[in-house]
């Protein structure tokens, strides 16, 4: 039971859009277990992410100054 919460939580985290580097830091995980066991999740949730880079791309257009940070 605790590994199927364990992977549920980490699936959810993922589909969430948590970053896979924080992701695996808080599961304990490497890189590359995280992608071995939970890259059908990550290939998943690539149609949300292509959806926010054109939400980006498309905020960018109308306002460039907007999303524009200083370093």
């Amino acid at each position: 039971m605790p590994y199927s919460l364990r992977h549920a939580g980490v699936s959810l985290w993922l589909s969430s859009g948590v970053a896979p580097a924080e992701v695996a830091r808080r599961a304990g995980h490497s890189i590359a277990v995280l992608f071995r066991f939970y890259a059908k999740v990550i290939h998943g949730s690539q149609q949300q992410t292509n959806e926010r880079i054109e939400q980006a791309l498309s905020a960018a257009e109308t306002d460039p100054e907007e999303g524009v940070s200083e370093q």
